[in-house]
């Protein structure tokens, strides 16, 4: 529709119609250099570019940014003084905007009550579908408890024949201080005529109330002695049935009035004696042998609840308690070998280990077998004990009980941790909540099973008629939100898992389920890199929850890199050409497709807003140029040999099976498997904290594994690159975290003019006393607390946002001070350094190796993306910084995230870098790009969550690739890019 040559974009966006398009003219926010874009209405589009183009700043500061401002303004103005006041953002205007839904890659809940079942609202679902479904069954005879109710009574009686006669009877209560005389008057006054004594095997005695009272108190009050017992007839009566074999209204009233009645005054219990043949009891209480149970009720399955909480850990599914890993540290040793850590002692052993290891051969126990070979009931048996010997169980209770010794109080510290609360299995109910069932399985089954399992349970569940008509629209809900939580692949998580511990991959596609599960229409979803954290497998689902989202009637906008994501794209954009100073210009927009015709010179115009089409010629497009072929990431012309290694031996921890894996050192190494398979399990929770404690470090607890062997000496320092933000303050910035901005002030400092007016390097630093603005103490702006309304931060009026007193600014360093210095990019740094103070480009040279050339020297830490602050961090390694050079194995995990292929060559060449100054590298990833660079690959699988956790393939990308076609997940996107 607007075909733009060398000459610039023609702008036609005025004359669009709102309704069909999102129209943003001259967006300035940030580096965006007043662009106009109109995104069609109800399409998947996606905003790619260099990382530091400008996407983040079109997609959230602007868009988002006016919806939401829109939002606020649409409130009454009491509403608005709770609210922040919304800044517009920076545009001539935006029209046709809809109500925006932001999903972005933080976890913003750190509630231990928030759960993945919760989060998605499905757990909502489940108890309404428990609380009015549910049957509840004993746990001793496992029959079904129910309640009898007057209908269930009437039609037993109107089962019988005509003319057949029936009494009903209720248990004969004498009331506490109450003599039998005194219970019989009262039963005299409400009208009753009639008791019945069950006297054994004189059979049943129907007696006169009124006979009784004339007869002696003291004789009448002995009669509950003398039988079995006594009950009061209520009423008797004959079954009438019409000429259909129907029962007769009246007679049907009159025995419903009875049973009620009987009910009423009997504690509940109501006996109909069929005259002659038969007798049944029935009771409306909620009882079985001899239980009464809780009837099923939402509150009973909430675990936010005092009333559904479980009572031994309150509803947080953790206890601190005795942790088996803890007494048992090493599972290949035998009862004999010393197994059981607490009775390695000489006391300990003969009160508790002898017992044991004499008496075994009595019932049979094989004291010699390794304990991860024992039965699983041999294993309890050593925590219950027998006759012969003491259980772990009755060890610790003695000694609790002799904890007023001080060594007796430390021996139970080292053996306590949280452990799964023993009662509700994690699952944080009330136990009785397990006895209701749906379909066989109890709501504490359900949210122990992985959601894979779980959704095969519900597409299979058939329930009887009359629950099926109750459960029919909550079952759909179940239903479809579990199939999208499958298909943002997510099927390894339990309901039960705490949100607080998802990575921001797993939470943001957690929102994007539930949000297509609310069904929301005529929205705008804007994302920000959904696919980070997924296996390619697993994109091509992502794709069609998108897709799903966009068909119900929405606009979705996703800032994304993945090369699957753009080619499944209605509409493109590409926002660039370069990064920071150099971006923030519209390359192209349109269909792929359209554009890679476009570039054959085979586009001949388009309908009249079919696709708005523009394309930039006089603007270099990183995006096509990976797109269409014309660059990409050079495969390695060699892989690395490893001649050292270091083994990992039994790593169990979550769902890895016990597996062993070798990791070659002096190479890159890469990690990978689908979601869910335990690569950060394996890495993070269990290699990492294990080799930083074998250095003497301090750490948290290391997963569970039996040992770590080879070549550990060649490793001096173990150093984890993750995503965590590197400095909270808004002080901490890039500059200072590489260690530049000490030579930076020391430059500033042998200036003329400085070494005249006695300024030390102190005097160039914002935070401390000396040349620092004093009124924002070197912040650049002031807070101002408002009341009622967010804090307002102002420019500073006594520097003018420039941190620095004005003397301390008159010192220049080619016409540039320190605050100028600071506002520059790094690529604009160092060439300006190049000229004047090469030692100081040096030192930012690792900044822009890793792509991170369009940030700026003095932006604060905390503005950064987790992606960027982990490239800071590889950054700060690169420059000269690193005392253990050569001998640091590295970490990173998805060192790609917020990466265009452009920059991850950049990365790839820095973290060959490392490994070429002798430094071991392992990176968890999925990106295809890096995989087909690794030197050693280490595969995990199968599939994620209970189905994985095992080590499907090692070696090569070249012998990766020979595997048979649809044996591994990994190798078969691998194919076409070796």
């Amino acid at each position: 529709m607007t075909q733009t040559t060398e000459t610039g974009l023609s702008r036609s966006v005025d004359h669009l119609d709102p309704k069909q398009f999102i129209i943003i003219k001259g967006a300035k926010v940030h580096n965006l250099k007043g662009i106009d874009v109109a995104i069609p209405r109800n399409k998947l589009v996606v905003l790619t570019g260099l990382s530091g183009s400008g996407k983040s700043s079109l997609a959230f500061d602007t868009l988002f940014a006016e919806g939401q401002r829109m939002y606020v303004e649409s409130l009454s103005s009491y509403a608005r003084q709770f609210l922040g006041r919304m800044e517009k953002p920076e545009v001539e205007y935006i029209k046709g905007v809809s109500p925006a839904i932001a999903i972005e890659q933080k976890v913003s809940t750190r509630n231990p009550r928030s759960t993945v079942g919760t989060s998605t609202e499905i757990y909502d679902y489940l108890k309404l579908l428990f609380a009015r479904s549910g049957i509840t069954y004993s746990p001793i005879s496992g029959q079904e408890v129910r309640r009898d109710t007057v209908t269930d009574v009437v039609n037993y009686i109107f089962s019988h024949e005509d003319g057949q006669r029936v009494m009903i009877l209720t248990p004969l209560i004498i009331h506490p201080g109450r003599t039998l005389d005194y219970e019989l008057k009262v039963l005299l006054q409400k009208g009753y005529t009639r008791i019945v004594a069950d006297g054994g095997p004189t059979g049943q005695q129907v007696l006169q109330i009124e006979d009784l009272l004339e007869q002696d108190p003291a004789q009448v009050n002995a009669l509950p002695d003398q039988t079995d017992q006594l009950e009061l007839l209520v009423d008797r009566g004959t079954v009438i049935l019409d000429a259909d074999g129907q029962p007769d209204e009246d007679t049907q009233y009159r025995f419903s009035d009875s049973v009620q009645t009987a009910f009423n005054e009997g504690g509940s219990v109501c006996r109909v004696d069929v005259v002659g043949k038969e007798s049944r009891t029935f009771s409306d209480k909620f009882e079985l042998d001899g239980i009464v149970f809780e009837e099923p009720s939402v509150n009973l399955f909430t675990f936010n609840n005092p009333y559904g909480a479980c009572r031994r850990c309150d509803g947080f599914g953790k206890v601190l308690g005795i942790d088996p890993d803890l007494v048992i540290p090493d599972k290949n040793l035998s009862v004999f070998e010393g197994a059981i850590m607490p009775w390695r002692s000489e006391k300990m052993s003969e009160e508790f280990l002898k017992p044991l290891l004499k008496n075994g051969i009595r019932f049979d126990f094989p004291i010699h077998r390794p304990y991860k070979d024992l039965t699983p009931a041999e294993q309890e048996l050593l925590w219950t004990g027998n006759q012969y010997f003491d259980g772990l169980n009755a060890f610790f209770a003695y000694v609790e009980s002799q904890t007023f010794k001080v060594q007796y109080r430390v021996m139970l510290s080292r053996y306590r941790g949280k452990t799964t609360c023993p009662e509700c299995r994690g699952s944080r109910l009330r136990k009785d909540a397990g006895y209701v069932k749906v379909g066989g399985k109890s709501i504490t089954d359900l949210v122990l099973m992985p959601l894979t399992q779980v959704t095969a349970f519900f597409r299979n569940l058939e329930l009887p008629e009359h629950q099926q008509q109750i459960a029919n629209r909550i079952l759909i809900e179940i239903r479809n939100r579990l199939d999208y939580m499958e298909r943002v692949g997510l099927g390894y998580l339990t309901l039960n898992r705490l949100t607080n511990s998802l990575s921001g991959g797993e939470y943001q596609r957690i929102k994007l389920a539930t949000s297509l599960g609310s069904a929301l229409v005529g929205s705008m979803y804007i994302l920000d890199e959904p696919s980070i954290g997924l296996h390619p497998r697993d994109t091509q689902r992502l794709v069609s929850v998108l897709e799903s989202l966009r068909d119900m009637g929405n606009t979705v906008i996703v800032v994304e890199h993945e090369e699957e994501v753009m080619r499944a794209a209605d509409q493109l954009i590409d926002i660039g050409p370069e990064a920071g100073s150099l971006g923030g210009h519209l390359v192209f927009q349109g269909n792929l497709n359209g554009i890679m015709n476009e570039e054959r010179g085979m586009l001949n115009g388009q309908e009249p807003n079919s696709s708005f089409i523009v394309y930039n010629a006089s603007l270099k497009s990183h995006t096509l140029d990976f797109l269409t072929g014309r660059e990409t990431v050079p495969v390695p012309k060699f892989r690395r040999k490893a001649t050292n290694f270091i083994e990992l031996k039994g790593a169990r921890e979550n769902n890895l099976k016990q597996v062993d894996v070798r990791f070659p050192l002096n190479t890159l190494t890469v990690v990978t498997g689908v979601s869910g398979s335990g690569k950060s399990t394996l890495i993070r929770k269990v290699l990492y904290p294990a080799l930083v404690r074998q250095k003497g470090d301090a750490a948290e607890e290391a997963g569970k594994f039996m040992g770590l062997e080879g070549s550990l000496d060649r490793i001096s320092s173990v150093e984890m690159i993750d995503q965590n933000p590197i400095g909270k303050s808004s002080r901490s910035n890039p500059v200072t975290y590489i260690k530049a901005y000490d030579y930076l002030r020391q430059v500033m400092a042998d200036q003329p003019i400085a070494k005249s007016r006695g300024y030390k390097p102190s005097h160039f630093s914002f935070n401390v006393d000396g040349g620092r603005c004093e009124v924002c103490q070197g912040e650049g702006e002031v807070k101002i607390e408002m009341q009622f309304m967010a804090d307002i931060y102002l420019k500073c009026e006594g520097c003018g946002g420039k941190r620095f007193k004005q003397e301390v600014l008159e010192v220049a360093l080619q016409h540039k001070n320190v605050s100028d210095i600071l506002d520059m990019t790094v690529d604009e740094a160092i060439d300006f350094f190049r000229k004047v103070e090469p030692k100081m480009a040096d030192k930012l040279l690792p900044l822009q190796e890793v792509g991170l050339g369009y940030i700026g020297l003095g932006q604060s830490a905390n503005t950064l993306s987790g992606g960027e602050a982990q490239r800071v961090k590889l950054a700060s390694f690169l420059s000269k910084g690193n005392p253990n050079k050569g001998s640091t194995l590295f970490i990173f995990d998805e060192p790609t995230t917020g990466l265009h292929f452009h920059d991850i060559r950049k990365l790839l060449t820095a973290i060959n870098a490392l490994v070429d100054q002798g430094d071991s590298v392992i990176i968890i990833e999925h990106n295809m790009e890096v995989i087909k660079s690794a030197d050693h690959i280490i595969d995990l699988g199968p599939e994620g969550g209970e189905t994985g956790g095992y080590v499907t393939f090692t070696g090569t990308p070249e012998e990766m690739v020979k595997l048979p076609e649809g044996q591994n997940f990994t190798a078969d996107f691998l194919r076409g890019k070796v």
